[in-house]
């Protein structure tokens, strides 16, 4: 299921990551749960969330984006996702 790069929509990252939460954790967020503070993930396996997501989507999530803040819901990520995927055009079209 990869998303082709700069086609993607907020909806359809959330979709896909609540599915893949949900194979992982055995438990289907919603998209604004903190999936921290309420046990579904932990930091470690936010490093496997990182990896997905640079999988996934085609980006490289380095530096002051691989604050914890960025995966704390569903929606946090769907937006990191974007962002990056934004930036990511910005860069190839100069």
């Amino acid at each position: 299921m990869t998303a082709v790069q700069g086609g993607t929509d907020g909806a359809t990252v959330e979709k896909e990551l609540t599915a893949f939460l949900a194979e992982q954790t055995g438990t289907e967020p919603t998209a604004d749960q903190d999936l921290f503070a309420t046990g579904v993930i932990s930091s470690m396996f936010a490093l496997q969330l990182v990896v997905h997501l640079e999988d996934e989507y085609d980006i490289e999530i380095v530096g002051p984006e691989l604050s914890m803040d960025n995966f704390r819901s569903v929606r946090t990520m769907s937006a990191l996702v974007l962002r990056l995927q934004d930036a990511d055009t910005g860069s190839r079209d100069e």
